[in-house]
């Protein structure tokens, strides 16, 4: 899982605190593979990160509008790309665990894969539909 990650890394992002390019990671993903491994297995049974992966630098970034306006900026979190990494290991481990046991319902739609409101709506659509095919009454709010 790690190679896979560190092989699709967008290396159109920019690097993290410590200076090393998502491309670089990249291109060294055979070599880098097993030591972050490691870390992140040992981050997982101590239940720690190292250090300096916890720092993060946050920079406003101009959306739109005005320049000289405070509340055209939004806030940019940068922090480095190895943790990323970790970080979508874990919400994998997650969402897989999740959807396994069934912790999550099925009509739920929201932050699942593949599931958007617009899909909530469809869904919604149907059951209303077919409720009143079925000449039950549908009262909407």
């Amino acid at each position: 899982m790690v190679s896979d990650l560190l092989h699709h890394l967008d290396t159109h992002k920019s690097m993290g605190l410590d200076g090393i390019h998502p491309r670089v990671l990249r291109k060294l993903a055979e070599v880098l593979t097993k030591p972050l491994s490691t870390i992140y297995q040992q981050s997982w049974l101590t239940r720690g990160l190292p250090v300096d992966w916890r720092l993060e630098t946050v920079t406003p970034t101009h959306r739109k509008g005005w320049k000289e306006d405070p509340g055209n900026y939004r806030p940019v979190s940068l922090t480095l790309v190895p943790s990323k990494v970790m970080e979508q290991i874990i919400f994998s481990t997650i969402m897989q665990h999740t959807q396994d046991n069934q912790v999550i319902r099925p009509s739920q739609h929201g932050f699942m894969k593949g599931r958007s409101c617009l899909t909530n709506l469809i869904s919604f659509y149907g059951r209303v539909t077919s409720l009143v095919d079925e000449g039950k009454v549908v009262d909407i709010v």
